[in-house]
């Protein structure tokens, strides 16, 4: 096994020697081969922390091109091993897409879910319909997170747009596609004026601090959902959440001055 160990090592070495001197798509791709190891343990050991929803799939295609950009950066004489090096990368591209996912409605759907669940469990051992103190301790959750979700799995709700709305005289009955609000369209002055905002306020934040405005504001996700994406603790992020909030009051009264006597 060491022997195998070290003709792989010197394999590699060979390879980096390579792709030093000549960045071709041969050598990176036998690299990015090596070192898929560690993009599938980062994703892996995120996924961990994450709702159910969330794919490792995709946070392991997000590592991937984590992996490249290290590739591309790592410079040997900085004295850093690349497996100590390529981590944060790879973690911070995972963390990049994650941000950017569509959240709200695959953390309401699993809550939905789970809510669902507890009441059918009660109603089979009771055959009764179960109150709210009950499906707290089933769901052994505090009353506060219980609402929220109750909230959240209201929002959940199938419907066949297939149905028929109503008749008509003619051949062709009017369903409920048809007669649906389009909420896809988007006002382009509220998109702009969003994306503005984010980028006011996240100013000259941390990548760490970015991530806490943007998940808990625009995500809307919690301090414990939050924490556990980051890998902080919620007491941690609710800290740090704090000081984003007191440092952005302090800039916004030296600005409001700056105007005053301007």
């Amino acid at each position: 096994m060491k022997t195998a160990t070290k003709e792989s090592s010197a394999r590699i070495q060979k390879v980096w020697k390579k792709f030093l001197k000549k960045k071709t798509d041969a050598t990176r791709n036998e690299l990015m081969e090596h070192y898929l190891r560690i993009v599938k343990y980062t994703a892996e050991r995120l996924s961990t922390r994450l709702p159910d929803e969330v794919d490792v799939d995709d946070l392991i295609s997000a590592g991937i091109f984590g992996l490249m950009d290290a590739l591309d950066a790592f410079d040997p004489d900085r004295g850093v091993k690349f497996e100590t090096y390529c981590v944060p990368r790879i973690r911070g591209a995972i963390l990049d897409e994650l941000r950017s996912m569509d959240w709200v409605p695959r953390l309401v759907r699993s809550r939905a879910h789970k809510l669902a669940r507890a009441t059918q469990v009660l109603e089979a051992q009771s055959g009764e319909t179960p109150t709210e103190r009950e499906l707290c301790k089933e769901l052994k959750l505090p009353m506060k997170e219980f609402r929220k979700l109750q909230r959240d799995a209201r929002a959940v709700g199938l419907i066949s747009l297939s149905r028929k709305w109503f008749e008509t005289d003619s051949n062709k009955d009017v369903r409920e596609i048809d007669v649906l609000e389009d909420k896809a369209s988007v006002d382009p002055f509220r998109v702009a004026q969003r994306k503005d905002i984010k980028e006011l306020v996240t100013r000259g934040l941390s990548r760490a601090e970015r991530l806490i405005v943007v998940l808990y504001y625009f995500e809307e996700m919690t301090m414990k959902e939050i924490g556990e994406t980051l890998d902080l603790s919620e007491s941690r992020v609710s800290q740090m959440h704090s000081a984003i909030l007191a440092r952005l009051k302090s800039q916004l009264e030296k600005r409001q001055k700056e105007l005053q006597t301007a």
